[in-house]
């Protein structure tokens, strides 16, 4: 299946995917918030510029698009019907990269926690797994 945009349209399109601030980020910041945590977003000192770092709990929280970092969930398991060689060497290469970016965290000393996309659409739910998982 060819695309169904020009060159410049999907150039736009494409441009406008974030990697910051994007809504799972956001629900995983207000949770958060509601439970009384206090982080900084996106520390440029750490390996991979973690999404939130609580360092007076030293602790990582890793918000993760399931398409985008292969969860095990039916979004993760994916995959795109054109030009599929290339998303897939380029989504194994984000989980790789993955990996490496939260051993040198561990490494650290930083305790990493990874919220996936698919994790964060109930709120009350979202709330539960982080009060369990911080604490």
């Amino acid at each position: 299946m060819s695309d169904i945009y020009t060159k410049r349209k999907r150039s736009a399109v494409m441009s406008r995917v974030r990697g910051r601030d994007t809504k799972p980020e956001r629900a995983v910041r207000k949770a958060l918030t509601a439970l009384g945590f206090r982080y900084r977003l996106h520390s440029p000192n750490l390996p991979g510029r973690p999404d939130i770092v609580m360092a007076g709990r030293r602790t990582i929280v890793l918000v993760h698009g399931c398409f985008w970092h292969r969860h095990d969930c039916a979004k993760g398991r994916s995959t795109p019907a054109s030009n599929a060689d290339f998303w897939l060497h380029k989504i194994a290469r984000n989980v790789e990269r993955d990996a490496e970016q939260i051993a040198a965290l561990r490494k650290l000393g930083w305790k990493v926690i990874t919220i996936w996309e698919c994790e964060t659409r109930v709120h009350e739910r979202l709330v539960a797994q982080l009060r369990k998982r911080i604490r």
